[in-house]
């Protein structure tokens, strides 16, 4: 599975989805892990970090979300995200549904 890790946009939102170790649990189950560039600084990893663990750095957010079956996320996708969503892709995360019929539908 390709396991992709964008960069968390939401307002005040600094958590990451994936520490190194996590990534390099499913690089050594035979996963591919895309994270995006920079998306780990707010939370004091650098992408070196998971570069050492097999997990490779992609440009962009819409890249990450472009080759991953697997979207993990620490937070539900905002607007600005609902278009890159795909049919069949998994998305890891808490929705919170209540906050926006938008999401729900």
């Amino acid at each position: 599975m390709r396991i992709g890790v964008p960069k968390e946009i939401k307002t005040n939102e600094n958590r990451i989805a994936l520490v190194p170790a996590g990534a390099e649990a499913f690089v050594t189950r035979g996963h591919t892990v895309y994270v995006e560039q920079g998306a780990w600084l707010g939370s004091g990893f650098a992408d070196e970090a998971f570069v050492a663990t097999g997990a490779k750095i992609l440009p962009t957010a819409d890249a990450v979300w472009a080759k991953a079956d697997m979207i993990m996320k620490v937070k539900e996708p905002i607007a600005v995200e609902w278009p890159r969503m795909r049919a069949g892709q998994v998305i890891y995360t808490y929705f919170h549904f209540a906050a926006g019929e938008e999401l729900t539908r």
